[in-house]
């Protein structure tokens, strides 16, 4: 488990350094544009270094979910004669939907939210492959007297996310079983 969850500690930067030294030789090698010339390979391949540093973390809080589900329950649906589909949609779903919920939700807020892996992997002058919160930073850093439309993007932009997260908070949540 600590070795899955390892690469949730390195640094956002040094990880988008890293891959990014990683895809461009796999690009160069395959005679490829560069990430910061082609928007889907960088798109690509910050889903690939994300999914990479976020499936370990995401893997401990499930597997704690999973750990969690009542032995009790799982023999009763035995006895009762669930076969394995019924037994999983009826009792381990229900019984892990806490740790989906909270899966889902660091999930999705995390990915409004990158910006370290996206400049180090990207590049800040390549428009390309820019998600929302280097978008937002270039233009309140980037441009002289477009601190205004920076700040508005911003507070734009988190409304959706929380309005987004309250949504999602308010399905899954719905879903799981009280105790």
């Amino acid at each position: 488990r600590t070795v899955f969850f390892m690469p949730n500690l390195i640094g956002g930067l040094v990880l988008g350094y890293i891959w990014s030294m990683i895809f461009e030789g796999i690009l160069k090698s395959a005679g490829m544009q560069s990430l910061v010339l082609n928007s889907t390979y960088g798109f690509w391949a910050l889903v690939i270094l994300v999914a990479w540093q976020q499936i370990g973390y995401m893997m401990i809080i499930y597997i704690a979910g999973l750990q969690a589900v009542p032995e009790d329950m799982l023999e009763a649906a035995r006895i009762d004669g669930a076969n394995g589909w019924q037994t999983l949609f009826k009792v381990i779903i229900p019984n892990v939907m806490p740790s989906i919920t909270t899966c889902t939700f660091l999930t999705l807020t995390n990915g409004f939210k990158l910006f370290d892996q996206n400049l180090a992997l990207i590049g800040q002058n390549s428009p390309n492959a820019q998600l929302m919160a280097l978008d937002i930073y270039n233009t309140f850093y980037g441009r002289s007297n477009w601190e205004g439309p920076g700040q508005a993007k911003a507070v734009v932009f988190c409304i959706i996310v929380v309005a987004i997260a309250l949504l999602q908070q308010k399905l899954t949540h719905s879903k799981e079983v009280q105790q």
